[in-house]
């Protein structure tokens, strides 16, 4: 298996940490030729404006959108799910619109405001996962075709999956947690 990491800006390097540690081949991509033959593609935090105008500089944007439209199977987290998904509420950024959900950015304010709180995914199983918010971005709709994997305590969506997407508000990557990568890799595999 060959998972590719958009590699222009953000935290590429902790997703890349993750997936070397579960024995995952992996691609830094920063180019379209980048992602032949690959397996799946990690969108990682960041800051979302600056994600999507180098994916733009780069001719990345509507390939990444055809694949998604094609069923390849991605993983955004935190500026990742803004770039995927096909609304944001508040900011002037274009993302590549595959999943159906809206986004608001910078949901639980500013940098100052970044937390860690427990969250239950049963989807991943009964443990709790401890979820780390870096001026993070929450779902504030989701479409008919989106399972909501997780809530705040207060009702706040902070991760879903939609067939072969899969998103979350915060940063799993920051964690010692590999229970999301390790879920992402069997929606690549088809085990789920």
């Amino acid at each position: 298996m060959r998972i590719g990491v958009l590699a222009m800006q953000g935290a590429f390097a902790e997703h890349i940490a993750v997936l070397k540690r579960l024995g995952v081949e992996t691609v830094e991509v920063r180019l379209p030729e980048q992602l032949e033959k690959l397996d799946g593609l990690i969108i990682p935090g960041g800051e979302s404006t600056s994600i999507t105008k180098l994916m733009r500089h780069y001719e990345l944007t509507e390939k990444l959108h055809r694949m998604a439209t094609d069923n390849f199977p991605m993983f955004g987290t935190c500026a990742g799910m803004i770039v995927l998904a096909k609304g944001v509420v508040n900011g002037k950024i274009t993302p590549i619109g595959v999943m159906e959900i809206s986004v608001k950015r910078n949901a639980f304010g500013r940098q100052v405001d970044s937390f860690e709180t427990d969250i239950q995914i049963p989807a991943i199983g009964k443990k709790i996962f401890h979820a780390v918010f870096i001026r993070a971005p929450l779902i504030a709709s989701v479409g008919e075709k989106v399972e909501v994997l997780a809530k705040l305590k207060d009702g706040t969506v902070v991760a879903a999956r939609q067939d072969k997407l899969l998103v979350t508000a915060f940063h799993p990557e920051l964690t010692d947690d590999t229970r999301l990568h390790e879920y992402f890799l069997d929606i690549v595999s088809g085990k789920i």
